[in-house]
């Protein structure tokens, strides 16, 4: 046997004394305020009506029924139940890296654009379950939530674009968070997250993330996106025309790789696989 809640179970068995001395010591105290009314002879008389017997029979019953009651909220359980849940559908949040590696161009047009179109081509063979996207990169939020309205959808992803979130980088582990929270708990679908970057995570703890969303049954499917070479990122004008490419402190142009083992990882922690977008 064991117990759901074993704090109740330790209060049952620390009260049981303690009430029984609390019993004692209010009979103790009845006995000698009589005492003070009177002779013993006068106050058997006077309590010759009085059911002691039934007294101590009512004082042990409440001693019972709150030990008893103590016991029943430990939630005492015997065995295993199993249970089958029949899934029905799927729910897919996708999460969608829009830092400003995501612009490279080692894939027609860029990394980013390309991966709006596979979001779209995914769209089309869901028949019918539900999709919801998340737009990360240093922070992450719900561009639209579960939705079986794909071309509303397809709207929503025309936006998808590095300036909607201000604070730069590539954080997955707060992309998954948010992808979780945007599932439906009351509903049986099986849950999946498909995670869309080129997997160069600037925060640490994204696995810690993925394996406690893999233990509450989420599927995992990432799609890395680049070149493991490493490529520079254009920058631009405000009119949107390439004027270069992105330079550190040093000068130096910044190249943008595929981390190809860590979306790997995350494939196989969540059950799932990894695919490279070129294939």
């Amino acid at each position: 046997m064991n117990f759901a809640n074993p704090t109740f179970l330790y209060l049952a068995v620390g009260a049981l004394p303690l009430l029984i001395a609390l019993s004692w010591w209010a009979s103790r105290r009845r006995i000698a305020a009589l005492a003070k009314l009177g002779s013993p002879t006068m106050i058997a008389r006077l309590t010759a009506g009085v059911n002691w017997q039934g007294r101590r029979w009512q004082n042990g019953l409440l001693i019972s029924a709150i030990v008893l009651s103590l016991f029943a909220l430990a939630r005492p359980q015997w065995g295993e139940d199993v249970q089958e849940v029949e899934r029905r559908g799927v729910q897919v949040m996708v999460a969608l890296d829009v830092s400003q590696s995501m612009l490279a161009e080692d894939i027609k047009p860029n990394r980013l654009e390309r991966a709006k179109l596979e979001i779209a081509d995914l769209m089309s063979k869901l028949g019918g379950d539900e999709i919801g996207l998340v737009l990360f990169s240093g922070a992450s939020f719900i561009q639209f939530p579960l939705t079986s309205d794909y071309g509303t959808a397809r709207s929503f992803l025309d936006g998808a674009r590095p300036e909607v979130i201000s604070r730069p980088g590539t954080d997955i582990g707060d992309a998954v968070r948010t992808a979780m929270s945007g599932f439906d708990d009351k509903s049986s679908a099986q849950r999946v997250i498909v995670l869309i970057t080129d997997g160069e995570d600037h925060e640490a703890g994204a696995l810690d993330v993925v394996r406690q969303a893999a233990e509450e049954g989420v599927i995992f499917y990432t799609i890395g996106f680049g070149s493991t070479e490493g490529v520079p990122l254009p920058t631009y004008d405000a009119r949107g025309n390439q004027i270069g490419f992105k330079q550190d402190r040093a000068g130096q142009t910044v190249l943008s790789r595929l981390d190809e083992a860590t979306l790997r990882e995350i494939a196989t922690i969540g059950n799932g696989r990894y695919f490279p977008a070129t294939a």
